[in-house]
């Protein structure tokens, strides 16, 4: 994986920064959601976060910093919810479960994915590749998953057809969050899942009537 971008602090308490930092992600992904990335100001991130403006630079050095460490929380979140879900799926049902937990972790972090989904395009140069790296890992997971469900049920589904499934799959899980404001007012949760595993499903086992390229 491309390393990991070192955030400079003044303060040498590695419990305090991060103490602060949690503070200040959390406030910074209200302000992203609200006024995006771009229009937020770090005074106004300070704020959100119960401190200073000069308090906050004791923790990070610039604005990009911020959004960096809110990217960087975020996938973290997610992959240690994902880490959670049993991904070792043989059957139907267990597929079922694996998906709508994904997606309940989704509608859980729906305003952290959103940020993440509007303003990961924002990062610097070097902290972008680390970042898309952390979302291709967790691709990789559902990947796995899916392959696993393949080769239980000799499935004659291709790895290209398998990786872009994967794809699917991780980007339905996130339009819930980034598309909630027209969803909602026709789907449920449960509905938009139901509606959508099914469709998934359907996909894999359709292969058997002809490979999937």
């Amino acid at each position: 994986m491309t390393g990991r971008r070192e955030v400079q602090a003044s303060v040498k308490d590695e419990r305090l920064v991060l103490q602060r930092r949690e503070q200040m992600i959390a406030g910074a992904v209200r302000l992203f959601k609200e006024k995006g990335f771009h229009r937020t100001t770090t005074r106004e991130i300070a704020k959100a976060a119960g401190f200073s403006i000069g308090t906050l630079y004791e923790y990070i050095r610039t604005k990009e910093d911020v959004l960096y460490l809110v990217c960087d929380h975020i996938y973290d979140t997610v992959r240690a919810r994902l880490d959670h879900i049993n991904l070792d799926v043989r059957t139907v049902e267990g597929l079922q479960s694996a998906i709508a937990h994904y997606f309940l972790i989704m509608d859980e972090l729906q305003d952290e994915v959103l940020v993440m989904y509007q303003e990961v395009k924002s990062l610097t140069r070097d902290a972008l590749p680390y970042v898309l790296q952390k979302e291709k890992n967790m691709v990789d997971m559902l990947q796995k998953m899916i392959q696993r469900f393949v080769s239980t049920h000799k499935l004659p589904l291709t790895e290209d057809g398998v990786h872009l499934l994967a794809h699917n799959m991780f980007v339905q899980g996130q339009m819930w969050a980034f598309r909630r404001w027209a969803l909602r007012s026709t789907y449920t949760l449960t509905d938009y899942t139901k509606h959508q595993t099914e469709w998934l499903i359907a996909i894999l086992l359709e292969s058997k009537k002809g490979e999937v390229r």
